[in-house]
């Protein structure tokens, strides 16, 4: 079976594992310090800190930043559950804009729109979370731009985007977010199993995350009300068990190292889609733009099921039947009944987000997927959404 997405590892990786296993140390020792810098390496970063997942590092973001009851913090609605949840943990309110019809990503304008509504109104909107989506970078410029004017806190969701270029450089998610997050789960391009960072180039932030991710515990004499020793620590809020182990970074490494060939192969993948599809008048192809470097975590494809005699649940169930497995990124957060319930959302609100959900695919895009693979997924799609 054909799955949309998986993991790509090699001997080179499990060797790393292997040696790690081997030593002394399991957690919290040296491998989890070479990643960061690994990362902060090849991201441009000052600061790197690891943590158990990008779930993780969005709610420790969302803590260092100061988010309280009463914040308004906007994303997108078309990201995963983990980008507005962060929000609601902090007890802040969350907020969604509409996508860009081009780009999927949250659309600027629309950003500034609700900020001025918001200013209108007496109340201020503490943070912008920008989605970097299937791996396509937002307008980060004009996000800037809108963060420096209104004076508001920007991170960036960088879980799908890593290897990815805006204006010729892989560099840009720290260079205009004030934090950054990542996410190295088995799908995205490179893996620690579970794992995710957060990435800034601010030093208390960093100092804060590092401390939250473990219990809140500090052993810095600045910090400390007395001391009984080199064993001393002390606790002055609470924090989290968001740790990672020594074998996953170690596993992280090893990936990093091969970012740019993953990435490469993930461009040649999307290359053979989009001369497969974009000629169909049933299906839309991911656009790109000359300045940004898409580095295709997803494809999402788009299909206009209205013109065809068949659902998307039957297209899934076609697709399956011959051995590909699809998904769906994302259904729009907002029309969950959580967010419909508790912050009262509902349909229409975001139009151009439930009408990209409402055609959209992902199917497969993974560095070893084959070229007999793509042949044949390509060949079921087609043959599934011509027309009748």
């Amino acid at each position: 079976m054909i799955g949309y997405g998986k993991q790509s590892i090699d001997n080179s990786d499990i060797d790393a594992v292997i040696k790690v296993l081997y030593g002394d140390w399991l957690t919290q020792g040296s491998a989890v310090k070479t990643f960061e810098n690994d990362l902060k390496t090849y991201f441009g970063a000052e600061y790197c800190c690891m943590v158990s997942n990008g779930t993780a590092a969005l709610h420790l973001a969302g803590l260092a930043l100061g988010w309280e009851p009463g914040d308004i913090v906007i994303t997108s609605p078309i990201t995963f559950l983990a980008s507005a949840n962060c929000i609601v943990y902090t007890k802040a309110t969350p907020d969604f804009v509409d996508i860009d019809p081009v780009t999927y990503t949250i659309d600027p304008n629309q950003v500034e729109n609700k900020i001025k509504d918001y200013l209108s109104n007496g109340k201020k909107v503490k943070a912008i979370i920008g989605v970097d989506y299937a791996g396509y970078p937002c307008d980060w410029k004009a996000l800037r731009e809108i963060s420096v004017k209104y004076g508001l806190q920007l991170v960036n969701d960088n879980c799908h985007a890593l290897g990815a270029s805006y204006y010729d450089d892989k560099q840009y998610a720290v260079k205009y977010a004030d934090v950054v997050i990542q996410s190295y789960h088995p799908v995205k391009h490179i893996t620690t199993g579970e794992g995710g960072s957060v990435l800034t180039n601010d030093p208390e932030t960093d100092e804060k995350v590092r401390r939250l991710r473990t219990h809140g515990m500090t052993k810095s004499p600045e910090q400390l009300e007395k001391n009984d020793g080199p064993w001393y620590y002390e606790m002055h809020e609470v924090g989290y068990n968001y740790r990672i182990t020594d074998f996953q970074c170690t596993l992280g490494s090893s990936q990093l190292k091969k970012l740019d060939k993953f990435v490469q192969r993930r461009k040649d993948i999307a290359q053979k889609y989009d001369e497969s599809f974009s000629f169909s008048d049933n299906l839309k192809i991911p656009e790109t733009n000359g300045s940004i470097d898409h580095a295709y975590h997803l494809y999402p494809l788009q299909i206009d099921f209205d013109r065809l005699s068949l659902s998307k649940t039957e297209f899934f169930e076609k697709m399956k039947k011959v051995g590909i497995n699809l998904q769906v990124h994302y259904i729009p957060v907002h029309l969950q009944p959580f967010y419909k319930k508790n912050y009262g959302f509902k349909s229409g609100d975001y139009p151009i987000a439930e009408t990209f959900y409402k055609g959209v695919v992902s199917i497969p895009m993974y560095p070893s997927l084959t070229d007999k693979d793509v042949k044949k997924i390509v060949k079921s799609i087609t043959s599934f959404t011509n027309s009748k």
